[in-house]
C-alpha cells in the first residue's frame, strides 16, 4: 500500500458512498446535533448549518477528496506531495525550507485531530453500548429499567467507561485490520442499510408523538434573534465534523477512488445525503426531546432524556433497543473512518503491516481516551465555565481545531496545487455545467471559506 501502483481502490462506487456517508454522518448528528441546535436557537441555526454545508462544506469536501485522488496518498504524504512535487505544485518548496516544514504541520494536526476525536468518540460510543445492553437485558429478563440509575453508574464508574471504550475500539480494529474491500467496504455495506431502515422506522414512530408538530416548528421555523455570537463558529465546526473535514478521512477515502470517479458529483451526493439524513435524524430526536419536558444541555442530553421516554411507552424498551442499536451502528461507521485515516497515514509513512498499524493506532486512541473516560468520575472537578473535560474537548476540537485545519487545507489547495490539475479533475466533458461551476468553486475555496472561518473565530472570540 505504500506504493502508488499497489494502493487498494474501492471495489464499487456504492461502497464508497456508503463508507463516506457512514463516516460523515456517524454519531455526531444523532448525539451531537440536538444539543448544538438547542444551544444556538433551533431553526435559525439549522438553516445556517444547511447553508454552510452547501456553500463551504461541499467545496471543502471536494477539495479533500481531490487531494487524496491526485496524490494517491493519505493526508501526511498528500500534503508533502502537493507542496513539493513539481508535477503537482504550482509553487514547489524544498524539503529543508521553513515554509515546507510549517505546512506539514497542517497534515500533522489533521492526523492529531483524527486520533483525539476518535478517542472521545469511542467513549461516547461506549455509553451507547452500555445503554443498549442495559435496555436489552432488562427486556429479555422482564425487569424494570432504571435510566437515571444506569446513567449515574456509568458516570461514576471510570473503569467501566474505559472497559466499554476498549470493547468499542476492539470491534473497530477488527474491521479495519481486514482492509478496505474485505473489512471497511464490506462491513459498512451491510451496516448502513440496516442503519437507514432503523432510522426511518424510528422517525415514523417519533413523528407519531403529540410533540411532533412543535418539534417541526422548532427545527424549521427560523428565529434569527436566538442566534448568538458563537453560532457561526458552531455551525462551521459542525459542518466540518459531520462531513469529516479536517480529519484527513476524506483525503484517505479520496486516495482509494478509481480514476473514472468524478469528484464534484460524488462530493455533491455525499453532502446532500448527509444533510438529508441529518434532518431526518432531527425529526427522530426532537419530538422525543420536546415531549420529555426536561432541561436540555450538554453531551449527556440523549442519555438523560430518551431512556426515560422509552420506559413510559408501550413496548418502549423494544423501541429503546432499536434506537440505541441505530445509534451504535452510526458510531461504528464513523469510528471505522477515523481509524482508517490514521492507519493509512501510518502505512504511507513506512509501516509494512496493516495489522501492526491498526493495533498501534487503536492503542494510541485508547491511551488518549482514558482522560475523557474519567472526566465524569476521577476528573469531574476539572471544569471551565461549567463544562467538564469531555465537553471542553468536543468544543475546542470541533469548533476551533477543525476549522483552523480546514483553513490550512484551503491555503495549500488554492496556492500550491496547479490549476490545470484541479480543472482536469473538476470538469466533466459530459456536463457543461461543471465548466461554469469551476470558477465559483475555486473562489469559494480561495476566498469565501477562509474569510468565513476567520470571521467566525474572531466574532466568537471578541463578542461571545
Amino acid at each position: 500500500m505504500t506504493e502508488k501502483k499497489a494502493r487498494t481502490l474501492w471495489g464499487t462506487r456504492f461502497g464508497f458512498y456508503l463508507a463516506t456517508i457512514g463516516s460523515a454522518f456517524g454519531l455526531g448528528n444523532l448525539w451531537r446535533f440536538p444539543y448544538v441546535v438547542v444551544a444556538n436557537g433551533g431553526g435559525a441555526f439549522v438553516l445556517l448549518y444547511i447553508f454552510l454545508v452547501l456553500l463551504i462544506g461541499l467545496a471543502l469536501l471536494i477539495g479533500e477528496l481531490m487531494l487524496g485522488k491526485i496524490s494517491r496518498s493519505s493526508s501526511l504524504a498528500a500534503v508533502q506531495k502537493i507542496i513539493s512535487d513539481r508535477s503537482l505544485s504550482a509553487h514547489p518548496l524544498k524539503a529543508d525550507s521553513f515554509k515546507f516544514k510549517a505546512l506539514k504541520w497542517v497534515a500533522r494536526f489533521s492526523l492529531l485531530a483524527a486520533v483525539l476525536v476518535l478517542s472521545y468518540y469511542a467513549v461516547i460510543s461506549g455509553w451507547v453500548l452500555h445503554f443498549l445492553m442495559q435496555i436489552f437485558f432488562s427486556e429479555i429478563r422482564g425487569l424494570a429499567f432504571d435510566p437515571e440509575g444506569s446513567l449515574n453508574i456509568l458516570k461514576e464508574n471510570g473503569p467501566l467507561q474505559i472497559l466499554l471504550t476498549s470493547v468499542h475500539l476492539l470491534l473497530v480494529i477488527i474491521v479495519v485490520v481486514k482492509g478496505l474491500q474485505q473489512g471497511i467496504e464490506k462491513w459498512i455495506a451491510n451496516l448502513m442499510p440496516i442503519f437507514v431502515v432503523l432510522l426511518i422506522f424510528l422517525s415514523v414512530q417519533s413523528l407519531s408523538l403529540p410533540s411532533a408538530v412543535d418539534a417541526m416548528r422548532y427545527l424549521f421555523y427560523p428565529d434569527f434573534s436566538k442566534l448568538t455570537a458563537s453560532s457561526l463558529m458552531h455551525a462551521i465546526g459542525h459542518v466540518c465534523f459531520t462531513l469529516s473535514i479536517g480529519f484527513g478521512t476524506m483525503v484517505t477515502f479520496g486516495s482509494y477512488l478509481t480514476d473514472e470517479t468524478h469528484i464534484p458529483g460524488a462530493g455533491f451526493r455525499v453532502s446532500l445525503l448527509d444533510t438529508l439524513i441529518s434532518l431526518f435524524a432531527g425529526l427522530l430526536i426532537f419530538p422525543i426531546l420536546i415531549s420529555s419536558n426536561l432541561n436540555i444541555s450538554g453531551p449527556e442530553v440523549l442519555f438523560q432524556t430518551l431512556p426515560k421516554l422509552f420506559v413510559g411507552l408501550q413496548n418502549g424498551l423494544l423501541f429503546g433497543i432499536a434506537f440505541f442499536l441505530c445509534l451504535y451502528l452510526a458510531a461504528g461507521a464513523a469510528s471505522i473512518g477515523l481509524l482508517e485515516s490514521v492507519v493509512a497515514n501510518l502505512l504511507d509513512k513506512g509501516f509494512k503491516s496493516r495489522r501492526t498499524a491498526t493495533w498501534t493506532a487503536g492503542g494510541i486512541a485508547l491511551g488518549f481516551a482514558i482522560i475523557p473516560a474519567l472526566s465524569s468520575s476521577f476528573l469531574s472537578r476539572i471544569q471551565y465555565q461549567g463544562r467538564g473535560v469531555l465537553q471542553l474537548l468536543d468544543e475546542i476540537l470541533i469548533n476551533v481545531f477543525l476549522p483552523l485545519i480546514a483553513l490550512g487545507i484551503c491555503w495549500i489547495f488554492s496556492y500550491f496545487l496547479k490549476d490545470e490539475i484541479k480543472k482536469s479533475e473538476f470538469i466533466n466533458d459530459d456536463s457543461p455545467t461543471t465548466l461554469k461551476l469551476f470558477g465559483h468553486w475555486l473562489f469559494v475555496i480561495k476566498w469565501i471559506a477562509p474569510l468565513t472561518i476567520i470571521a467566525s473565530l474572531l466574532v466568537a472570540a471578541f463578542f461571545a
